[in-house]
């Protein structure tokens, strides 16, 4: 378990621009080491009444998002809001259900309500004397040689600048920060959008508030070319989102009236319909969800300005890792903070990009990756069996053989190496399934020596 970071005495002001997830969380962290810290932020704050949040995918937390909670001691009250998902539970047309482990001995990824886990981080945060909370404050433009923020006041309408020593931009995908870096010099930056949007549905809670499909699990529809998924929430509800081209016959473009949305959900959708009373008003009154990537570099600007989170490293959210890896950067970046010293800003910047990068931009491969897995594979007969293989090998060959959603998810392998692995791994496999039809054929003496011999290359 990861050890709190000690409250240090009074050092450098900061300033952080976003008061999400990852900017709440890292100004708890910097406040824990003795710093003054100034959050700014767009949107109103949530916590007050008549904020209107935005809809979003729920967050699956995994062993790396509760590692950097435990770094500032709030792990254990979000796990108290938080329902585990120890499985995949598989839905296909006729209604019947297959299951497949997340990981071994109950190993659980746990579905929390963004909301809460975003309003519990600001609570905390501002309970630090030394961080400033200010909501409302919408980032115009950052003159980088001045250091200063050119903001503003969403209820006054009045602009102000803002001057800053050392900035760090989490403020999304859509980063100001990041727009400012973008107009320097060989500055690297993409988006990738899938041909896929998103929309978020709601499955009731039945009487009395239980859960009416499995509560401990992360359910499935997957369809081939698109995919329903539902996560549990507090209230017995779960979080529906549909995953869907934006163009084609089977589309959100194909779905304009209620009768075609009820048509198409009661063909494909038939055991989830019953349970969705409000399906057709909040199809059409949900927004439709982009899906996007953005890679860039560098994520500092000298030693003054650091991205963090999706300012840095937006990926689609096929893996439930977005989060866990705003997350991790919080917590590599103490470390260094801790190994190199509070003012060794140069260094730790140049050194947070050289480890983040490789990593962030692998997990989004492994997110488009898994997209693919779960929108056609997990369906097919024929990977559940080589899941259920793989399963034995890890036995068999405990250390050596780490499955790659449980290095990904249930470890702190970088994700680089994670991915290397997992590519090694699918190789063997493509290797070994075409003698293998049925469970009992890993067994087999002629397998057995082909899996002994496999592992031995390794």
């Amino acid at each position: 378990m990861a050890t709190v970071s000690p409250v240090l005495p009074a050092s450098e002001p900061l300033t952080v621009m976003g008061a999400g997830l990852v900017g709440s969380l890292l100004s708890l962290y910097l406040a824990r080491r003795g710093h003054s810290v100034q959050v700014f932020e767009r949107r109103a704050d949530p916590r007050r009444a008549g904020f209107q949040e935005g809809r979003s995918i729920n967050l699956a937390l995994s062993d790396r998002g509760w590692r950097a909670l435990e770094g500032v001691g709030v792990a254990d009250d979000i796990r108290q809001v938080g329902i585990p998902m120890t499985e995949r539970v598989m839905h296909d047309v006729q209604g019947h259900l297959t299951r497949q482990p997340y990981g071994k001995d109950g190993q659980a990824i746990y579905s929390v309500n963004r909301g809460h886990l975003n309003r519990r981080l600001l609570d905390l945060a501002e309970a630090q004397p030394a961080v400033r909370l200010q909501f409302g404050q919408q980032c115009l433009g950052i003159d980088l040689k001045k250091q200063e923020l050119h903001l503003l006041d969403t209820a006054t309408r009045q602009e102000h600048t803002e001057k800053y020593t050392r900035l760090f931009g989490t403020d999304g995908a859509f980063s100001a920060v990041r727009g400012a870096l973008q107009k320097t010099d060989r500055y690297d930056y993409s988006q990738d959008y899938l041909e896929y949007g998103y929309k978020e549905l709601t499955i009731e809670a039945g009487p009395d508030g239980t859960w009416q499909l499995d509560k401990n699990a992360l359910h499935i529809w997957p369809r081939g070319q698109y995919l329903m998924i539902a996560l549990p929430n507090l209230d017995g509800s779960f979080n529906g989102t549909l995953f869907f081209p934006y163009e084609g016959a089977e589309s959100f473009a194909a779905l304009q009236t209620p009768a075609d949305v009820e048509a198409f959900f009661g063909r494909v959708f038939p055991d989830a319909v019953p349970l969705m009373p409000n399906l057709t008003e909040e199809f059409f009154a949900h927004p439709t969800g982009s899906l996007v990537t953005i890679r860039c570099f560098p994520w500092k600007y000298d030693d003054d300005v650091l991205l963090l989170g999706d300012a840095s490293h937006a990926i689609v959210p096929f893996y439930g890792q977005g989060m866990n890896a705003g997350f991790e950067d919080c917590s590599v970046l103490n470390e260094l903070l801790d190994q190199y010293g509070d003012a060794a800003w140069p260094t730790i910047f140049a050194e947070f990009q050289t480890q983040r990068k490789p990593n962030t931009d692998a997990m989004a491969d492994l997110a488009v990756y898994n997209f693919v897995e779960m929108r056609d594979r997990v369906a097919d007969p024929r990977f559940l069996l080589q899941k259920k293989i793989e399963a034995k090998i890890s036995a068999q060959f405990p250390g050596r053989w780490t499955p790659l959603y449980s290095q990904v998810t249930f470890s702190h392998t970088p994700y680089a190496e994670a991915w290397a692995a997992g590519q090694r791994q699918d190789a063997i496999m493509a290797r070994l399934m075409p003698h293998i039809q049925a469970e009992a054929d890993f067994d087999r003496p002629e397998v057995q020596a082909l899996v002994a011999q496999e592992m031995a290359a390794q």
